[in-house]
C-alpha cells in the first residue's frame, strides 16, 4: 500500500532543485482517492504548479503506476499515453509542417515579414493587430506575397479564415481562440490544408491542444516578457524540458522572452525551434542579429 504522505515528500525532494524558482501553491480538491495521484497532486502543488497542471500531472503519475506498478517518485511523467494524449499516427491530423522549423520570427506587419524572409528567416509568423478587416485582409495577403521567391514559411497568427484566402502555409492561434472555435470551425480549418500552430503555457492546454491534432504545439512563455500580458507566470528551462519530452512526437516551438545567448540551453530541452519577437524587431540592425541568431540555433533549418 502507498504512503501518501511518504510518496508526496520523496516526489518533492526528487525534483525541489528544477522547480525552485516557483512558489508553492495549496492543493486543489481531489478528483481521485487512488494514493499516487493524491501523492502527486500534493506534490505538484508544493512544487508551484497551478491547479489545472498539477491535476493533469498527479492523473498522469497514477497512470503511470497502473501501467508499471511503479510510483517512481524521481522519474518526471513523460509519456505520451500516460497524459491521454492521441494515439500517433493521428486519426484526422492537421496538415504536417517540418519536425525543425527552425529560427521562428514573430512580426508586427507583412514589411517586417518580408524582410525577414529576405534576411534568411526560415519561418515567419505575421502577428498583425487591428480591428479592421479590411487592413487585416490587405496585410495578410501582403505577408504572403512577401515571402514569395524565398524558402519561408508563413504563419498568420489569428486571422485564420484571411490565411486560407490568401493562400499562407499555416496559421497559429492562442488558447482562448481554439477554444472559441467550434467543432464545425475546426473541420473548416483543417479541410483547408492550412498548417495549424497552438499557444499552450503548461500541461493542461497541451493536451486541450492535442485534441485537435495541431501541426505544432508553441511552449511559453519560457522568460519574462513585455510584449504581452501573460495569464501565466514564465515556464523557465525546467518546465519547458518536461513539456519537450512529453511532446518529442510533435513539431514543438519555445517562445517568450528570448534572446541568443538562451538559445543553447532552450535547445538542449529537445525543443524543436525557437521563436523570437523583441530580438529582432528591437535590434540596430535586424539582418546582422538574425544573422546571429541563425548561427546560434546551429544552422537548423526546415527539413520533414
Amino acid at each position: 500500500m502507498t504512503d501518501t504522505t511518504t510518496l508526496a515528500r520523496d516526489i518533492e525532494r526528487a525534483h525541489a532543485d528544477k522547480f525552485s524558482a516557483f512558489a508553492p501553491l495549496p492543493a486543489p480538491a481531489p478528483e481521485s482517492d487512488a494514493p499516487v495521484y493524491r501523492a502527486a497532486l500534493a506534490a505538484c502543488s508544493t512544487l508551484g504548479f497551478i491547479a489545472q497542471d498539477a491535476q493533469v500531472l498527479a492523473h498522469a503519475w497514477q497512470a503511470r503506476w497502473e501501467r508499471t506498478g511503479s510510483s517512481a517518485p524521481d522519474l518526471w511523467p513523460s509519456v505520451a499515453q500516460d497524459f491521454g494524449l492521441q494515439p500517433r499516427p493521428h486519426v484526422a491530423p492537421f496538415a504536417a509542417c517540418p519536425q525543425q522549423l527552425g529560427l521562428y520570427a514573430v512580426l508586427p506587419d507583412a514589411a517586417w515579414v518580408g524582410r525577414m524572409a529576405r534576411a534568411g528567416v526560415p519561418t515567419v509568423q505575421l502577428r498583425f493587430k487591428s480591428d479592421d478587416a479590411t487592413a487585416i485582409a490587405h496585410e495578410v495577403r501582403a505577408a504572403v506575397d512577401a515571402v514569395a521567391g524565398t524558402p519561408a514559411l508563413l504563419f498568420i497568427n489569428d486571422y485564420w479564415r484571411e490565411a486560407i484566402t490568401a493562400g499562407a502555409y499555416g496559421a497559429h492561434l492562442g488558447q482562448e481562440d481554439l477554444d472559441a472555435l467550434s467543432a464545425a470551425e475546426v473541420q473548416e480549418l483543417r479541410a483547408s490544408d492550412l498548417r495549424l500552430g497552438v499557444s499552450t503555457h503548461g500541461y493542461a492546454e497541451m493536451l486541450r491542444a492535442d485534441a485537435v491534432q495541431p501541426s505544432y504545439i508553441a511552449l511559453g512563455a519560457v522568460f519574462p516578457t513585455t510584449l504581452k500580458r501573460m495569464a501565466t507566470a514564465p515556464q523557465g528551462v525546467a518546465r519547458l524540458q518536461g513539456y519537450a519530452a512529453l511532446l518529442r512526437d510533435y513539431p514543438t516551438v519555445a517562445i517568450g522572452g528570448i534572446g541568443a545567448e538562451q538559445f543553447r540551453e532552450i535547445l538542449d530541452t529537445g525543443v524543436g525551434s525557437v521563436a523570437v519577437v523583441r530580438a529582432l524587431v528591437a535590434a540596430q540592425d535586424p539582418e546582422a542579429e538574425a544573422a546571429r541568431l541563425l548561427r546560434a540555433m546551429g544552422g537548423v533549418a526546415p527539413g520533414l
